[in-house]
């Protein structure tokens, strides 16, 4: 037997084998077994149990060993086992420029305990072949955190040709910090070609965290012919063993171990699942933490020191530093709000329908009014009931008793843990929400708040997340150093919930113990099982003493006067859950109008714009239904080349959002869910997902991930800090303005402590679709120049007011025939749409002259008679003064001698003549009057000289 080994042929069509001996060096031995008929080809052995080729039977494995009968086990990392394969692309695709760029560094890494997926911008793919005789399965343990990667498992045969296959089963969910996920998926008989494949697009400069691999089980393979000795760290006690446990704590033990060997505890120490011991070193700073112990019978408390658990230090070593002593007793902390202190060490809860402020005992509510329910944690002698704190390690070491977080008087602190890249965890369970009974009429979608107070201090990359459970999902995260500040989250789904704040330095050990976060209050609303710390106003069923509180109608506020509820005004709505005074109806910004519930404005797609001149009349329904635009290409650091696709939904149904953007990859839902979209959606009025085409990285199907909410408020005009900019979108028409339609979306991030806001402008353009279509500023290509105010022009034709009498003008034409037609036309470029229709035709009777030309010209006649009149009139007149004055001239050549008169006068009856012509012509003030006079006052002149 030292000489060969047996093997069994391949099966024939018939499903039989034949058992061969084979030696070891060919050529070097003779005399070897003659074959022998072998056993069937779906024949497999128990776990723990291996197929003796030489009787062809099933053996219990030794102890120090196991066997999982059909399947195979990797659970070791220190290197890449043999099978698999690292490589920088499918080898069945072409992606000839990520190979060229990736090929020489990216790969999965092995870190002992797992294996490390790249944390580059390449396409890595993990590879491992397995033949079966009959159906099995796949299984492997995986932590994955960070969105910004697209993790894949698929199947393919030796054909290249990808198994169909669920997609849920194909993209991988997401997992909580300090979680582990576990996937599994159904294998063919035959060749089957795994792959785990990742894909990271960096969008920004966070820190990635890679996808992380244990445990990969494979099941099916026909039989197993040898056990698998136990790896370093771990045994197995008992022969027939289908797995082995981890040493414990201060043990270790070699490969193929039966029991492990304790360390010298003295000297040396060993966490759980180790190999070998390591020596304690000398106690230092690090290795002690500060804490209040417990308040005592007598109400005090005191600065304590303590050594981080599991103490691993020597305090006896040269070097060594000891705890300092402790503090001086003081008193303690006062209870937090809705809790009271009977003369106890212990703060206990107000009884139901009375408050308190920790301070003072508890009292019961005056009359009109409710508790308000929830938890406000201010102060950190020991941690409240409802809160735990654990400590995950991305190895598996669970470290539950290893301060994950420590009380500290006016704060809780992340604690030391065993390394520096394990997860503190901190969680806050809420079984649900329960709204005050005045608003639990009120519709809305917000059930309550959690609000947090924290810092950061840290001198390496740490990372401080707060999650949902419910939601398995980072609300938001927060990396490096912060000051201390404030952070709120908007419950919108009444269920329970476990909210999470997780903490962890870096990925080494114990280098940046005194990096921590502080939370220094904690503060939850409309708790199920909350405590009061005050009491509110609520509507009363009546007057009289005693009333109960009942709730509000939707819409209603309590009026302040006779606590009843009242309804708010028109096209106002109610402000959250403060429902007390009128003054809680905020007003619907311009634009927007309110339900009949008052729990939303909207916009019901029509506006009325007042100008200088006109009144502008639009009705923007051809746009009710999503707009799309899709900007880009843009590409990372590493050439991946991706969009980002913008959704805008600009009137939504009532305050119901249209605009939906969901992921195809990540956080898929659970298939026990039953049914469902594929992927986790958005629904908001504006959106926007980063799509990765299908040919930016090799991949099969074009990928839509990290779809985020841009506005989910309406919110009308130039409102809270929102103003359009109108040089991002130059108009070249001045008769018709833009109208703009702003958005806001109060949840605040990282980047954008105020929120975010966006601003749709519409633009008339009788040259576009009723559709129409969407862009962004040339200046701010990604739709934003700051990364918190997003620009849109939406130019449409059916952006144009509504067509009205002075969008059109009449053509008269010629009178022909005794009739005349008007014709009417569009004022170009005609800048309306809908509305009034334009005029038909109109016919009307006309004369061959055209009255006002009849009047012209009757006109003229009379002028040029009155002008022949006057000509013949001052002919005349000039006739007999050139006879007066020849006269007058004969009579003064006799002798220069004038008739003796009694006045200065030429004739008699001349001066009464002459004196009734200028009284007549002293009342005329016409030209004709004037021209007399002259020619009068001459003829008087000259008689003067001749005569006086």
């Amino acid at each position: 037997m030292a000489d060969y080994y047996f093997q069994y042929t391949e099966c024939d069509s018939t499903g039989s084998r034949w058992r061969v001996a084979i030696p070891l060096n060919p050529g070097e031995c003779t005399g070897l077994p003659e074959p022998v008929q072998g056993l069937d080809c779906t024949f497999s052995c128990k776990a723990g149990e291996f197929l003796e080729m030489s009787a062809q039977e099933c053996t219990r494995c030794a102890a120090g060993t196991y066997s999982l009968g059909s399947g195979l086990r990797f659970d070791e990392w220190d290197d890449i086992p043999p099978g698999f394969s690292s490589l920088a692309a499918n080898p069945c695709v072409c992606v000839c420029v990520v190979v060229y760029l990736c090929a020489f560094s990216a790969k999965w890494v092995a870190q002992g305990l797992y294996l490390e997926s790249n944390r580059d911008e390449c396409t890595v793919s993990l590879i491992y072949t397995v033949h079966l005789k009959k159906p099995g399965s796949v299984s492997f343990d995986y932590q994955y955190v960070d969105n910004s990667i697209f993790f894949e498992f698929f199947i393919q045969n030796d054909q290249c040709q990808e198994m169909d296959q669920d997609s849920n089963k194909k993209w991988i969910k997401l997992t909580t910090h300090g979680e582990w996920g576990t996937h599994i998926v159904n294998l063919n008989s035959g060749t089957n070609i795994l792959y785990w494949r990742t894909t990271r697009v960096t969008l920004g400069s966070k820190a990635v965290k890679p996808v992380v691999l244990k445990n990969i089980r494979i099941e099916g393979v026909a039989y197993t012919s040898e056990c698998f000795p136990c790896k370093p760290g771990t045994f197995s006690r008992a022969p027939g063993s289908s797995s082995c446990e981890p040493c414990p704590r201060d043990t270790y033990s070699g490969r193929g171990a039966s029991s492990c060997t304790p360390c010298n505890s003295k000297t040396h120490f060993a966490s759980e699942g180790s190999a070998t011991c390591k020596s304690r070193p000398p106690c230092s700073e690090k290795d002690y933490i500060q804490t209040y112990s417990t308040c005592d019978k007598d109400g005090k408390t005191q600065v304590i020191y303590k050594w981080v658990e599991p103490q691993i230090c020597l305090e006896a070593a040269a070097g060594a530093v000891t705890l300092p002593p402790s503090g001086q007793r003081e008193p303690c902390p006062p209870c937090n709000p809705g809790f009271y202190n009977n003369d106890t060490a212990t703060c206990s809860p107000c009884p139901p329908g009375t408050y308190s402020d920790g301070v003072k005992a508890c009292k019961p509510c005056p009359a009109g009014t409710e508790p308000v329910l929830g938890y406000e944690y201010k102060w950190w002698n020991v941690l409240p009931a409802n809160m735990k704190t654990s400590c995950f390690n991305v190895a598996n070491n669970n470290c539950d008793g290893l301060n994950g977080w420590e009380a500290a008087g006016n704060h809780v602190q992340s604690g030391a843990g065993r390394s520096d890249n394990d997860y503190l965890i901190l969680t806050l369970t809420v079984p649900g929400f329960k709204l005050p009974v005045s608003v639990r009429g009120v519709s809305g979608s917000e059930y309550g708040r959690v609000t947090f107070e924290f810092e950061t201090s840290c001198s390496s990359d740490c990372e401080f997340y707060f999650m949902a459970v419910s939601v398995t999902n980072v609300i938001e995260s927060w990396d490096g150093i912060k000051t201390k500040q404030s952070y709120t989250h908007i419950i919108t789904e009444n269920s329970s919930v476990a909210f999470t704040w997780a903490f962890q330095r870096t990925s080494q050990v114990r280098q940046y113990v005194n990096d921590m976060v502080k939370i220094y209050s904690v503060t939850v609303t409309n708790a199920m099982d909350g405590v009061a710390s005050a009491c509110r106003a609520c509507a009363l069923q009546s007057q009289q003493a005693g009333s109960s509180c009942v709730p509000c109608p939707a819409g209603h506020y309590i009026d302040k006067e006779t606590n009843h509820c009242q309804e708010c005004p028109p096209n106002t709505v109610l402000s959250g859950h403060l429902i007390y005074g009128k003054e809680a109806c905020q007003p619907c910004g311009p634009g927007s109008k309110s339900n009949k519930e008052h729990s939303v404005c909207f916009s019901d797609c029509s506006f009325t714009y007042t100008g200088r001149v006109r009144t502008l009349l639009y009705d923007f329904s051809a746009l009710t239904s999503a707009g799309s635009i899709m900007n880009g290409p843009s590409f990372t650091a590493k050439g991946t080349k991706y969009y980002h696709l913008f959704n805008i939904s600009l009137c939504g149904a009532e305050g119901h959002k249209a605009a939906v953007c969901r992921d195809n990859v990540t956080n898929l839902p659970n298939e026990d869910a039953g049914g469902g979209q594929q992927g986790s959606s958005v629904e908001a009025f504006l959106c926007q997902s980063t799509i990765i085409p299908s040919d930016g990285r090799g991949l099969r199907t074009a990928l839509s991930s990290q779809s985020i909410s841009l506005a989910d408020t309406f919110q009308g005009k130039s409102l809270n800090g929102i103003t359009a900019r109108p040089e991002l979108f130059p108009s070249a028409s001045k008769r018709i303005p833009d109208i703009h339609f702003f958005y806001r979306s109060s949840q605040v991030t990282t980047s954008c402590q105020r929120g975010r806001n966006a601003v749709v402008s519409l633009r008339c353009n009788p040259e576009k679709t009723a559709k129409g279509d969407i862009s962004v500023p040339s200046e701010c290509p990604a739709g934003t120049c700051d990364g918190c105010t997003f620009h849109f022009l939406w130019e449409s034709s059916s952006a144009c007011p509504r067509c009205s009498a002075v969008d059109y003008h009449a053509i008269e034409g010629a009178c022909k025939a005794g009739v005349q037609d008007t014709v009417f036309v569009w004022t170009e470029p005609r800048l309306c749409t809908g509305g009034l229709t334009i005029p038909l035709k109109r016919t009307s009777p006309c004369e061959a002259i055209d009255f006002w030309l009849k009047v012209g010209a009757g006109l003229a006649v009379f002028c040029a008679i009155l002008l022949i009149s006057l000509t013949c009139y001052f002919w005349k007149k000039n006739k007999k003064l050139e006879f007066k004055y020849s006269k007058l001239v004969m009579s003064a050549n006799k002798e220069c001698e004038l008739p003796v008169a009694d006045s200065c006068a030429i004739m008699e009856g001349e001066g009464d003549e002459n004196e009734e012509e200028e009284v007549v012509y002293a009342n005329k003030s016409s030209l004709l009057a004037k021209l007399k006079a002259v020619a009068t006052k001459d003829h008087v002149t000259l008689k003067a000289g001749l005569g006086c």
